[in-house]
């Protein structure tokens, strides 16, 4: 059964201000960004590999701020320098990374690829590649949906909960026989506006999310309890019991820090029920939080801003977060001294690990879903070449410990998982990779998927005001994006948003 294609988008309450006025929300399309909150990552400098040869990171395949960076553009505006997160850009494309079988010992490949930078041929991008494993879709596991809305006043508008509901109604007409959806609503107080019902009852479901209405204050942590709570209640062992947030990100009721909200999730997350951040709306996007909380609540961040955007991530983005492959994950990569002079990891600066933690199993890493691919990027300078005048190098005391990169060799890829039922406190296993030198030499043009990855996050950097960012790229990058537009439509979108988003520069 399908929804019913004349369902309003939002039904409003009295007593909120006129979200869709030039005082509040302005309608969908035309959204200014000036209030939304984000917070700096920041850029991680180059580092000597012969003081440090060790990086870690935490893996992230959150999409959120090239989503908003799409949502920014579509509406005649550039992102804020604070919403970008460079992995987030490069990890919103498909690559063709080979994938295991479904069921193999280890449910992931790893892909590397190295390519001269856009910058300069005495310095290279070595990727890597991460694919998990799909299942058929006729093995997708039991679902147990629950969705918590935010139904405060500032939800009000098309671009927040009429986004909302259409999510909902995609997501429950793609649920199988057996699985299960409710809503539960937050706004001055909490409420369950959908008990656990069969997907199958749609006239149950429909009529549920035709009753949401924008009204109160945000009882965020109220809801997020309750939320819980409801999950437990419809809990199915060995299912997928997920929890969707649905908000502008304003938590202003309860316990409303960022640190209290993921210590809050962070307690729930131990009753195998876990929870996706999805963002609405601009001028009160509280970036930073939907970021921190989806990852306590070992899920996933997205942003959604328009309807044909709601209307994918219902039908498919959400399913594709089903079966986690593979929980805490880690990368730490080794960089041969001999072969390789410095390094700089591209993105990733608020997913960093301490190396020593790496063999850590209590430390908290990233997760990955069936079908899910994490590419990282790193620049380098090979041994021997002119280190760049604009390279900030990080020095110190050499780094002790045990190097067990081959002489022949010039990265060595590590990569830490658990398995997805795995307790805090069992045990990782570890699988690795090698990089040859010749993949790094300047005659080594890399292949497609490396070139296009390295043009996307030289455009981050750009966006985000880096220390190592070159406008003058521009055109290259462009060039680089509609020379692959035809591959998929990812890259014909983002071909036309950076024609875009270079009008808006002036460059």
């Amino acid at each position: 059964m399908r929804f019913r294609s004349a369902l309003p988008l939002l039904f409003l309450a009295s007593g909120c201000a006129d979200y869709g006025s030039a005082s509040g929300a302005p309608p969908l399309g035309r959204a200014s960004n000036e209030g939304d909150k984000y917070t700096a990552v920041g850029t991680n400098p180059f580092v000597m590999a012969a003081f440090d040869p060790f990086s870690t990171f935490a893996v992230d395949v959150d999409t959120a701020s090239y989503d908003i960076f799409r949502r920014d553009i579509e509406a005649g505006s550039l992102p804020q320098p604070d919403s970008v997160r460079l992995e987030e850009y490069v990890n919103s494309f498909e690559y063709a990374y080979d994938a295991p079988a479904h069921g193999a010992a280890v449910p992931f490949a790893i892909s590397l690829g190295g390519a001269p930078t856009l910058t300069s041929t005495r310095t290279s991008i070595v990727r890597i590649g991460i694919q998990a494993a799909s299942p058929p879709p006729s093995q997708r596991l039991p679902t147990n949906l629950v969705f918590l809305i935010d139904t405060s006043c500032s939800m009000q508008g098309a671009d927040r909960l009429g986004l909302v509901q259409r999510v909902v109604l995609s997501a429950a007409a793609g649920l199988n026989q057996g699985d299960t959806v409710s809503i539960v609503t937050y706004a001055g107080s909490v409420g369950v506006a959908l008990d656990t019902t069969p997907a199958s009852n749609r006239a149950a479901i429909d009529s549920a999310v035709q009753n949401l209405q924008a009204n109160g204050g945000t009882a965020g942590a109220a809801g997020i309890d309750l939320a819980y709570a409801q999950a437990q209640a419809g809990f199915i062992q060995g299912g997928f019991n997920h929890v969707i947030l649905c908000t502008d990100g304003d938590f202003n009721v309860g316990a409303s820090s960022d640190d209290a909200l993921v210590d809050l999730i962070k307690s729930k997350r131990a009753t195998g029920i876990t929870l996706t951040a999805l963002g609405f709306g601009t001028g009160n996007l509280n970036d930073s939080m939907m970021e921190k909380v989806s990852n306590a609540g070992n899920g996933f961040y997205s942003m959604i801003s328009s309807l044909p955007q709601a209307e994918r991530y219902g039908s498919t983005g959400l399913f594709s977060t089903i079966e986690i492959i593979a929980r805490d994950m880690k990368v730490q990569v080794e960089f041969n001294p001999a072969h390789i002079e410095a390094y700089r990891l591209l993105g990733y600066e608020n997913r960093l690990i301490a190396d020593e933690d790496f063999d850590n199993d209590l430390v908290d890493g990233g997760e990955i879903a069936s079908g899910h691919r994490v590419t990282a990027l790193y620049e380098i300078v090979r041994a021997g070449e002119f280190v760049p005048s604009r390279v900030v190098i990080a020095t110190g005391t050499p780094v002790e410990g045990t190097r067990t990169i081959s002489p022949n060799d010039a990265v060595t890829i590590r990569v830490r998982y658990k398995q997805p039922m795995a307790t805090d406190a069992d045990a990782a296993s570890e699988v690795s990779a090698s990089l040859a030198p010749s993949a790094l030499a300047v005659n080594a043009a890399g292949d497609p998927d490396t070139q296009f990855a390295a043009a996307v996050a030289a455009f981050a950097e750009i966006l985000k005001g880096s220390p190592f960012a070159d406008d003058t790229l521009l055109p290259e990058i462009q060039a680089t994006a509609q020379a692959q537009a035809a591959r998929d439509d990812g890259r014909a979108e983002f071909a036309r948003l950076v024609v875009e988003a270079r009008r808006l520069l002036g460059r």
